[in-house]
């Protein structure tokens, strides 16, 4: 599919001239139509990326197609190679305005899909509070398949707090701007606790909804397998955000919302709370799509960013030291609730 422009037309004027009569041809050559320039293999390619977004992008409805395909065609102008029409691809891209979709050439495929990632992956940290109050840091994690050993890491550091005692628990999303939102659910789901806990919401709204089984994530039970159930069921969980907190890890912080006993604190997260989808194109690049948006439990949808129960504003936060004004708000509610209060 591609945008047609005009042709021109051949063109004949008959003169009159005195005495005589005169006829002359005057014809100009065809201007050629967007993508025209293109070979067929680059034509093809950018056709097939367009199609995928107008077919399944969340705002598909709201989008000018016309515009979208002509603009791009301008862009990739003479593209011989699906190379040259990557440019393109990108731009018609961000002009869906959504905020979160995005492309990526066959190496950034390529090592963000790559079980190889699991080496540039930060752990999660755990570690006790005072007053029994375990700490879940969750960093972001590039892709299911890089999150086996962080799921593992973050498993042993909850049984471990939860063997010494933990009566309540921080979950900290601050430092997490998206990837996975599997890997980190499942790192969590023994103190979220099993349920539905959110659902994707497409624009025809239909719901896909996020369902934990045994601690996991139900279509990742055969990858992970149950997480250990915690002495002390469903604690009571401050959740902390930042501008910082994004994509997928907004979708964790969405999980939360609406279960029992639980409060967030920090800042509004970053305003992403919605699920892109993985399209391979032929050569290897793909187009990560925004096709739908996020829903708690209570089906509250959401749109741009989360704001916390209780805002904080802490540029300078030391997660190492006692300046964390955002943590020590969250610990000093945790200490109050029945679970923790001595």
């Amino acid at each position: 599919m591609r945008a047609t422009g005009k042709q021109a037309m051949a063109c004949c004027r008959l003169m009159a001239v005195t005495a005589a009569l005169v006829v002359t041809a005057g014809c100009t050559a065809a201007a050629p139509s967007p993508g025209e320039a293109m070979s067929p293999k680059a034509r093809n390619y950018l056709t097939k990326a367009l199609d995928i977004m107008e077919t399944n992008s969340l705002l598909s409805a709201e989008v000018d197609w016309t515009a979208v395909r002509r603009g791009a065609f301008d862009r990739a102008g003479t593209a011989q190679t699906p190379a040259e029409t990557y440019g393109a691809v990108r731009q018609a891209l961000r002009d869906l305005e959504d905020q979160h979709s995005q492309f990526m050439d066959p190496e950034q495929t390529r090592e963000t899909l790559s079980t190889s990632a699991e080496e540039d992956v930060v752990p999660p940290e755990g570690r006790m509070l005072a007053d029994d109050i375990g700490y879940l840091a969750l960093p972001p994690v590039p892709s299911d398949e890089a999150a086996d050993d962080y799921v593992r890491r973050a498993r042993a550091a909850v049984s471990k707090n939860d063997g010494q005692g933990a009566c309540g628990w921080v979950i900290d999303l601050r430092s997490n701007w998206g990837g996975t939102m599997w890997g980190p659910l499942a790192a969590v789901g023994s103190i979220l606790g099993d349920g539905d806990t959110g659902a994707f919401v497409e624009a025809d709204g239909k719901k896909t909804v996020w369902t934990v089984e045994n601690g996991t994530p139900r279509e990742y039970l055969d990858d992970w397998g149950p997480a250990q159930p915690l002495s002390r069921p469903m604690p009571p969980v401050a959740v902390l955000t930042s501008c910082t907190t994004r994509s997928a890890a907004e979708a964790v912080t969405i999980a939360f919302r609406g279960r029992p006993d639980t409060r967030s604190f920090g800042e509004p997260t970053s305003g992403a709370p919605t699920a892109n989808v993985y399209h391979r194109l032929s050569d290897g690049a793909a187009i990560f799509l925004n096709q739908a948006r996020e829903a708690d439990r209570t089906g509250h949808v959401y749109n741009g960013p989360i704001t916390p129960d209780l805002e904080i504003h802490d540029d300078a936060r030391d997660l190492s030291s006692h300046g964390d004004q955002v943590l020590m708000a969250a610990t000093r509610w945790l200490s109050s609730r029945p679970d923790c209060r001595r």
